[in-house]
């Protein structure tokens, strides 16, 4: 069956050897029977030939190149190199493989490296302003440590010290000051995940300029068409050297010909200066430590712009939430040049001294079970991927290469940078339970290049919250409603916890409002590490920003504080770990001779089975011959392997008018895509008028609904305001003339509970009738202004509020809590605060039942505060007990920055008396404590003690009085 070979194809055998005959015909029949597998429905039509190209003739992808070599490994009983994975292009190539490889499928012994405990390291560099002088801090102190261990594919293990590291990086800066880097120069790293790549992103920094790492071409015989690719990143970041490998080299000099800045293009190697240092440079914490683009695939590249400041504050929020130190090992395979795997992953490691054990992208997709193994060898505690790596992990491992594994010491396995699928969540903790993975260690999490990587992560050790919705109310009206355990169309979605301390985010409609719980919306972040935009990009950067909120491109909506993300806004396709832009390929497609141009829908289909996206082109023709559309298959497939390296999953060849587009002409991608995923473009399906008609009418219905949802919302709120000022402004009169401080109380209360009945706000108080009318001091919760309204209606009797000294001076605020006996208090003068103590200890001893909000101010973001120590110290000297009071629902129907309120339902809970120990500033520390404990344990709020809490309102930016104390 040897076919003779294209000139195209001559680095294939062209005449393969008598013992190589057979091998020839096994190894095609394993090629074509995976091949049929991937496209069904062209079963019988597929010749595979030596020369066949395994991504343009054959569609093989990454993904599906792992599982043919494995499928290869396994008939002819051969361990095959990873390099194979990335170097061959045609089945002769294989063949070539399999030959050399001989028989014996033999694991390559392994040379471990015994890692560190921990023993003698600080646990983190906090001092430390920029990454060089975290670098520098564990080098200085821990110059032997062991920072990476590099497993290697023939099983040996490199290791790499603090020390190392930081020498071996500033011999290369040398390298780089030499060859004439100025500061703040942009460099180039395309090079593959290693100990190479490490050295030249922080010899970049030590020259002091900013590395731009891009990723390196995935086979060598294709980098020039890679090239051309990465030139539009390379041009929009004024790169001015480029460092990559020695294979690599000379090709990349046809890179001068694009980008007119890029001066000098060289290996590690060769720059290193053995013995040399760099010219010191002034690195700040705004310096530039990164441009991190968001694609390497789209004609207008986005270069993330990260200082300094944003990476180290983006990598000690990750770290408190995980809970991260030097006893801790990450295990990783991501490649480096993606956001996960170099800030989440390395430098996550390197900040917090644990040790870092770096494995290929190539070895985990060639063997999944790599990545196992390599958690077990070196007792892993934290490792990190994309949801389609567990897929691989549960559908490629043979039940034979898993024996003897132990996953036990996996504390977190974090799942992030594309869409979860909770099915894959449970079929991983099925499989790997046996094999002591925990399924509490399964950590979903959420991040974006823009805030660096991470933004949301939720409670250790809870495992995954999945949370079943009714399809029909979040497709059409945005509303996350629970559905039964039962119910057979319920989306799924996972919780991705809440936002990492000192950052931020909410849900908003499409007019920048913000929306309660369950209401789907645009996500929007802000926080130290969020970036300052896009560079040489001012129209991009104008769309990322919403006055100091950021927008993520993502829909979303929240329950409890936790974020679950249902969709992008964004028209990004994510395809095993890697980003996938449309636009491009629509317009290599719509250009083919028999498709109508701008009529071509590129798309993401969510595939279960195997964990990822699937690319779909669907385009318009006129053509409707069997051998002319064909004729258009095989070439949109060309088109799409030349810009994916791996033609789409599925072409979709429609008659004209079926691609739905905006009024302006624009591709509607999301409508594209419901059309697909209903069966509306198979054959046999209902005219296409009716198709589109219903879809029109689905989504009138649906815009309709959002917009009748939201004026309702904004009329409500305006109607609660004006409840509140008629309210407030008929019982002033009455107020004014109340001498008696309890009959002013009780209207009061009179008017807050009518209020609340007016605007429809239900609730619930427990415990409270209980409370003595005098003899006690109450400690409540503070998240909304509506706090003080809420505990007017619900508590009996009279309770003198304590409120900071600047409210007395409010227009109308200060009279009305005047009337209500209300103890005004100093916060920072501390002579001022002394008086008020004696005045708040003296009214207690008087019988004056005090209310504290010991928080001293709220936040939006959810959460309890630490508390401060009035409430505590009058309470342990006036020798009175202190009532836990128990606030919630106030801060989603009126958060701080929000205007109109919107429906809730409040509770208000009175909990035990508690009693200090002693009358001394001790005793009163330990009653503060316990109350805290116990209010946190009731709000259902995260706890955000020791959290240095920024306000931004009216413009102006402080910190917590709190802190200055």
């Amino acid at each position: 069956m040897g076919e003779e070979l294209s000139d195209r194809r001559s680095n294939a055998p062209s005449a393969p050897q008598p013992e190589a005959e057979h091998a020839d015909v096994r190894l095609r029949r394993v090629v074509a029977d995976l091949a049929e597998e991937l496209r069904p429905g062209r079963s019988g039509a597929i010749r595979v030939r030596l020369g066949s190209l395994l991504d343009r003739d054959l569609g093989f992808d990454s993904l599906a190149r792992a599982e043919l070599l494995a499928r290869i490994e396994r008939a002819f009983e051969v361990r095959l190199a990873a390099s194979v994975l990335a170097q061959a292009d045609t089945v002769g190539d294989l063949l070539k493989a399999v030959l050399a490889a001989g028989p014996g499928v033999t694991a390559p012994p392994v040379s471990e490296i015994r890692l560190p405990a921990g023993e003698g390291v600080d646990a983190a560099p906090s001092e430390a302003r920029t990454l060089l002088g975290a670098l520098d801090w564990h080098a200085r102190r821990s110059p032997n440590r062991i920072h990476v261990v590099l497993c290697e594919e023939s099983g040996e293990e490199r290791p790499l010290t603090y020390g190392a590291l930081a020498s071996e990086a500033k011999m290369l800066a040398a390298g780089l000051q030499q060859r004439g880097l100025a500061a703040g120069d942009h460099v180039a790293v395309m090079l593959p995940t290693g100990i190479d790549f490490l050295r030249s992103f922080f010899g970049v920094l030590y020259a002091g300029g900013a590395p731009v790492p891009i990723y390196p071409p995935v086979r060598a015989s294709r980098i020039e068409e890679h090239l051309r690719r990465q030139a539009a990143i390379l041009d929009n970041a004024q790169a001015t050297m480029l460092i990559t490998a020695p294979e690599l080299r000379t090709t990349a000099a046809m890179l001068k010909h694009f980008v007119p800045s890029l001066r000098c293009i060289e290996t590690p190697r060769r720059l290193a200066i053995a013995g040399a240092a760099p010219t010191p440079v002034d690195v700040s914490p705004g310096s530039y430590a990164l441009l991190q683009y968001t694609s390497g695939s789209t004609g207008s590249p986005k270069g993330v712009i990260l200082t300094h400041a944003n990476l180290l504050a983006n990598i000690r929020a990750m770290a408190e939430a995980l809970e991260a130190d030097s006893s801790d090992v990450f295990v990783s395979w991501l490649p480096l040049y993606h956001d996960m795997g170099l800030i989440g992953a390395w430098l996550g490691s390197l900040y917090c001294a644990m040790p870092f054990v770096l494995m290929s992208p190539l070895s985990f997709l060639t063997r999944p079970e790599s990545w196992l193994r390599a958690i077990d060898r070196h007792r892993a505690t934290l490792t990190a991927s994309p949801n389609f790596a567990f897929e691989l992990c549960v559908s490629k491992i043979d039940e034979s290469k898993l024996e003897g594994l132990d996953l036990s010491s996996l504390r977190v396995a974090m799942n992030g940078a594309e869409p979860i699928i909770p099915e894959t969540l449970r079929r991983f903790a099925a499989r790997f339970s046996e094999y002591g993975f925990r399924p509490e260690a399964m950590t979903p999490v959420y991040g974006l290049a823009e805030n660096s990587v991470g933004l949301a992560f939720p409670t250790l050790g809870r495992g995954p919250l999945v949370d079943r919705v009714k399809r029909a109310a979040l497709v059409e009206l945005g509303r996350a409603e629970s559905a039964p355990p039962d119910g057979a169309s319920a989306l799924e979605c996972v919780a991705c916890g809440r936002p990492l301390r000192g950052h931020d985010l909410r849900i908003v409609d499409s007019n920048g409002r913000e929306l309660g719980e369950r209401r789907e919306g645009r996500l929007e972040f802000r926080g130290p590490s969020a970036t300052s935009g896009y560079f040489r990009n001012e129209e991009a950067t104008r769309e990322l920003r919403r006055g100091e909120w950021y927008e993520s491109g993502d829909l979303a909506y929240t329950v409890g504080g936790e974020v679950y993300i249902t969709a992008r806004t964004k028209d990004l396709i994510i395809r095993a770990g890697r980003n996938v832009y449309p636009q491009e390929l629509e317009a290599a497609a719509g250009d083919i001779e028999g498709v109508r141009k701008g009529c071509v829908a590129v798309f993401g289909s969510q595939d279960r089975v195997t964990g990822t996206e699937r690319i779909v082109v669907v385009a318009e023709t006129r053509e409707t011959g069997e051998e002319e559309q064909a004729r258009l298959r095989r070439r949109i497939e060309a088109a799409a392997a030349s810009i994916l390296d791996a033609p789409p999953d599925d072409i979709v060849l429609a008659p004209p008018r079926t691609v739905p587009k905006t009024s302006s002409g624009k591709i509607r991608r999301n409508a594209a895509r419901e059309l697909y995923e209903s069966g509306g473009l198979a054959a046999g399906a209902p005219a296409l008028w009716r198709q589109l008609a219903r879809l029109g009418a689905k989504a009138f219905f649906w815009k309709a609904q959002r917009v009748l949802r939201s004026v309702w919302e904004a009329a409500y709120g305006i109607y609660c305001w004006l409840v509140l000022a008629l309210l407030l402004l008929a019982a002033a009169p009455l107020l004014t003339l109340l001498t008696d401080l309890p009959r002013r109380f009780g209207l009061a209360r009179r008017t807050a509970r009518l209020a609340l009945k007016l605007m429809g706000v239900p609730m619930e108080t427990s415990g409270v009738d209980g409370l003595p009318p005098s003899g006690v001091i109450l400690a409540a919760n503070h998240s909304s202004y509506l706090d003080g309204l809420i505990l007017v209606a619900a508590l009996p009797g009279e309770a003198a509020f304590v409120a900071k000294n600047e409210l007395a001076a409010a227009p109308f605020v200060g009279w009305l809590l005047r009337c209500l006996d209300t103890l005004f208090v100093e916060r920072v003068d501390a002579e001022g605060g002394v008086g008020a103590g004696r005045r708040a200890v003296e009214a207690a001893r008087a019988g004056k039942r005090l209310l504290f909000f010991p928080e001293g101010t709220f936040t939006r973001a959810e959460g309890l505060l630490e508390f401060r120590l009035g409430a505590f110290l009058t309470a342990a000297e006036a020798g009175l007990p202190v009532v836990p009071i128990i606030v919630r629902g106030t801060r989603s129907m009126l958060r701080d920055e929000q205007w109109l309120p919107r429906p809730g339902k409040l509770s208000v809970e009175a909990g035990a008396p508690l009693a200090a120990d002693g009358s001394d500033f001790s005793a009163a520390v330990r009653l503060r404590d316990r109350v805290r404990a116990k209010i946190l344990e009731g709000c259902g709020e995260p706890d955000r003690a020791g959290e240095r809490v920024v306000f931004r309102r009216a413009g102006v930016e402080r910190v917590d009085a709190s802190e200055e104390e």
